[in-house]
């Protein structure tokens, strides 16, 4: 395991981390789902969750969703939990430890899978984009938000190979007042 790995599973220091780094970005993306998922009683995946705050903050902004999170680091679930337990999300919020590469979920689960600051830790991008794909509903979206410089092009060959009939895009990220957009979003969405 990495150095940056082994920090991370420990639930509390990775939750502190992600709030100083990622908390607009998580911002951004609540706005994103609340504009974009007007589906009632929509079902939810973060993809590389953390410790949660990110599909909590989805569950609060849409009370009739369901979110569920995944993560391969067991501290940063057991922070989940917890948190969704004492938030009284824990109804509409499920976490469980696992690999986005082998998910634990039937075909055609979700309606939108999110993903933030965790495609830059995924060594293989093909096998995740495929198991992403396979859970996502036929008119699903993927949305997979990570730093600016990370390369898109690992990302779209494994979507086309994954989801042929989909478009594609690319979309620069702002998040608070730095002056400098530092994140971007790599979608796939209905048919073009």
């Amino acid at each position: 395991m990495r150095g940056s790995q082994r920090l991370f599973e420990h639930g509390r220091f990775y939750d502190a981390f992600a709030r100083r780094l990622a908390g607009g970005l998580y911002r951004r993306v609540v706005d994103d789902v609340v504009l974009a998922e007007p589906r009632p009683g929509a079902v939810l995946l973060d993809a590389g969750c953390g410790p949660g705050r990110l599909a909590m903050d989805i569950a609060r902004a849409r009370p009739d969703a369901t979110v569920h999170g995944v993560d391969l680091a067991a501290g940063a679930i057991e922070v989940a939990v917890d948190r969704a337990a004492r938030a009284g999300l824990a109804d509409r919020t499920r976490f469980l430890c696992g690999d986005l590469a082998d998910l634990p979920f039937p075909d055609g689960t979700f309606d939108l899978v999110v993903s933030t600051v965790s495609y830059h830790h995924w060594a293989h991008v093909s096998p995740v984009v495929a198991e992403l794909a396979r859970v996502l509903r036929p008119d699903g979206r993927l949305w997979v938000y990570d730093a600016r410089a990370m390369p898109a092009t690992p990302f779209r060959d494994a979507a086309r190979e994954a989801m042929p009939d989909r478009a594609q895009g690319r979309a620069i990220v702002r998040t608070g007042w730095f002056p400098v957009p530092i994140f971007q979003r790599l979608a796939v969405s209905r048919s073009a």
